[in-house]
């Protein structure tokens, strides 16, 4: 329900309204929240989502949703991430739910939570449809069980927090509860089995999915929405930082490397085709002035030599580096079209030749797996080695780098101690025709523990790679065309 705080129109118990720049202030605060998190929001969507408020019911806290949804949200993978804003900038209640104080949460007789009384409780609720009045009783039930059971004294004072809610709880012991209670009325086939099997653990989650967004409504009335957003949101996956990647966001990714190959694409072929006109040939420019009294108002430009170069990747699959190194991978495939030739090289502590490997048939999240199971990329120890597998790219593929040729390495030049082999780069360096490392670490590592990235950097050009969007940029920019 969207309150008159949020109108701009502060109540009696409500001395500081949500919105004080009024409806259309806090939603072009809400749509610079989106693009914070990587939502790409133009003005145009922006002005549609205006339009939306002047149509849709407002009192409908779920038809402004999806309203605000239809203008502002182009792909699927955005939703999580705007439903997330969404309930920051237009919470469902400001402070405890008037509803939720009706809600009894079962206790023993010295006052403790009877936790296997409230377990009962949240079964049957669970069993039931939960849409409807199913569905607000849950709620009630959770916004409770964040007030009674989720608070917690932190340095800054008093908080809310998911886990301590539901710790003592532990929902996911009810699946078999909620089994018996779908099973009734159902046949006892394998097929309905799994079905009811399914919608009980989905319930589980969306129950705690509940509870975390009612504790991230609670905290950000305390400490501030646009904090809670930076750490309480779904991120974007293109965002997400490559060495604490999700499974799910690198899944997102691995999907989304065609279209981010098309983004790439195009900005090679813009340059392309800039770089057509040639550069500027001094001498000729300097000749046809003579005829303007030395003002060069006609330039005259190098005849363009056409060409595309070959691109040869050395990519380090091991441990943490390996989401970063096969995303790459799989972009720059998408990329053939771009250059004449491109081989693809993965290493762990020995380098084998995988570019084989990325064919139509393989699915993108089987790639990782064909490199180890038919490359030789893992020696005797299994632990990344650098200069091992510099000098072993060196020794046995001879003809991979030419003077043609635009090398990027992809690792995070953790080299466990060992020898660096810098003057097997140096050499590789000075034949290609460009040469690159991407990092997945931030800047601020290099060079700290067993990383040799300081000194590979003066060797070589070193950029920092954290996330999918950072690489987007760093490779349509490096690229050459």
């Amino acid at each position: 329900m969207v309150s008159a705080a949020l109108r701009g129109k502060p109540s009696a118990t409500e001395p500081e309204p949500l919105a004080p720049h009024g409806l259309s202030g806090h939603l072009v605060g809400f749509v610079e929240a989106l693009r914070g998190r990587g939502i790409p929001v133009g003005p145009s969507e922006t002005v549609d989502a205006g339009q939306v408020l002047t149509v849709v019911d407002l009192m409908d806290r779920e038809m402004l949703r999806e309203g605000l949804a239809c203008a502002l949200v182009r792909r699927a993978a955005q939703r999580p991430t705007f439903d997330g804003m969404f309930d920051l900038w237009f919470p469902a209640a400001l402070g405890e739910r008037t509803g939720a104080q009706e809600v009894e949460i079962p206790r023993k007789p010295d006052g403790e939570v009877d936790i296997i009384e409230l377990r009962k409780m949240l079964a049957e609720l669970l069993v039931a449809d939960p849409t409807g009045e199913r569905a607000r009783q849950l709620q009630d039930l959770a916004a409770q069980m964040v007030e009674q059971m989720g608070q917690y004294r932190s340095a800054n004072g008093p908080s809310f927090s998911a886990y301590q809610t539901l710790k003592d709880l532990q929902p996911e012991l009810l699946v078999s509860k909620i089994l018996a209670g779908l099973a009734a009325g159902m046949d006892n086939s394998d097929f309905d089995n799994e079905v009811a099997r399914r919608t009980a653990r989905q319930r589980i989650k969306d129950f705690r999915g509940t509870v975390e967004s009612e504790t991230r409504r609670r905290v950000a009335e305390r400490i501030g929405r646009e904090r809670v957003a930076t750490y309480g949101v779904q991120r974007q996956a293109e965002d997400a930082d490559f060495l604490r990647i999700s499974e799910n966001e690198l899944s997102e990714l691995r999907r989304g490397s065609e279209r981010l190959a098309r983004v790439l694409a195009s900005r090679l072929a813009a340059r392309r085709r800039r770089s057509r006109r040639g550069e500027i040939d001094l001498r000729k420019t300097l000749r046809k002035s003579m005829s303007t009294g030395g003002v060069p108002i006609k330039l005259a430009a190098r005849k363009p030599r056409p060409g595309r170069p070959d691109l040869v990747l050395l990519c380090d699959i091991s441990g943490s580096v390996a989401g970063f190194s096969s995303f790459t991978m799989l972009l720059v495939n998408a990329l053939r079209e771009q250059f004449s030739r491109v081989r693809i090289f993965a290493f762990v502590d020995r380098v084998d030749e995988v570019t084989d490997l990325f064919d139509q048939v393989t699915p993108l999240d089987q790639i990782t797996r064909r490199i180890f199971t038919e490359a030789r990329v893992v020696g005797i120890e299994g632990h990344s080695d650098y200069g091992t597998a510099l000098e072993g790219f060196a020794e046995n593929f001879p003809d991979a780098v030419t003077s043609r040729t635009s090398l990027l390495i992809l690792g995070d030049a953790r080299t466990n101690y060992r020898d660096p082999a810098l003057g097997t780069l140096e050499e590789l360096v000075r034949v290609a025709k460009h040469a690159y490392w991407l990092n997945p670490e931030s800047e601020k590592m290099w060079g700290t523990g067993d990383s040799a990235a300081k000194r590979y950097a003066e060797v070589i050009e070193m950029h920092e790679c954290r996330s999918a969007r950072q690489l987007t940029s760093v490779v349509s920019r490096l690229l050459p065309v």
